[in-house]
């Protein structure tokens, strides 16, 4: 992208661009450029979560959380995170952004009024090497609607500050003002099959072997860990 927009459509996105829409962002971008069959979306970026802590004046206050919690102690966590993450949902998302969303929303349905879609965290440490966040952020299926789409997109920014996400970053010595996050919406796809494919073995690293497991139905019961794939 050559400016710093608030959105983003997947076809504008690179790898280039993962400090403004996080890891799988910029791996959507990269495979839509590069020609494969992706379910078009839009990145709203991290400039948007950032004009959001601004306008809320959230930044000082989740500092100061984070500042004197005990990520060790499990009430601690929990509480730090209950706060933050009421602080974010209870936050106004600024006007610029909001009517960005619902403006790349409409595109995105085309001739259905309000088409289903996926919204999908997206942080900017994520998907990197020996700090993958793997599922430490939220995803919300079948989405439809303006309002509807504007909470789920809140309520990713909160995700950002679960207990597990605040507690892995603090393992792995990563400054939580670090980490931004984005948020893809997607149109949803109504799969008889969905999977994950390694192209490194994950557990042997092996490089000349490719893994794929898969599950009938939509793909975010792997990803949580639910069901043992095929």
């Amino acid at each position: 992208m050559s400016a710093q927009p608030l959105i983003a459509f997947f076809k504008d996105i690179d790898k280039g661009d993962l400090s403004t829409v996080g890891g799988k962002g910029a791996n959507l971008g990269e495979m839509t450029q590069a020609g494969f069959t992706v379910p078009n979306g839009f990145a709203v970026t991290v400039l948007a979560y950032d004009k959001f802590l601004e306008e809320n004046n959230l930044s000082l206050l989740i500092r100061n959380i984070l500042k004197t919690t005990n990520v060790h102690n499990p009430e601690e966590l929990s509480e730090a995170s209950r706060k933050i993450q009421k602080l974010i949902v209870n936050g106004k998302i600024p006007n610029d952004a909001a009517q960005d969303v619902i403006k790349a929303y409409k595109r995105l349905s085309g001739f259905m009024k309000h088409a289903l879609v996926a919204v999908r965290s997206s942080a900017t440490a994520e998907d990197q090497p020996g700090t993958s966040f793997a599922g430490q952020q939220v995803t919300f299926l079948n989405i439809k609607g303006e309002a509807n789409l504007l909470n789920a997109v809140r309520d990713c920014w909160a995700s950002l500050f679960t207990p597990r996400s605040i507690f892995y970053r603090v393992e792995n010595k990563i400054p939580h003002e670090n980490v931004k996050i984005s948020v893809i919406v997607q149109k949803m796809i109504q799969s008889e099959v969905s999977g994950v494919m390694f192209t490194i073995d994950p557990v042997t690293n092996e490089k000349d072997k490719i893994i794929i497991e898969a599950v009938w139905g939509l793909g975010e019961m792997i990803v949580q860990g639910s069901v043992v794939p095929d």
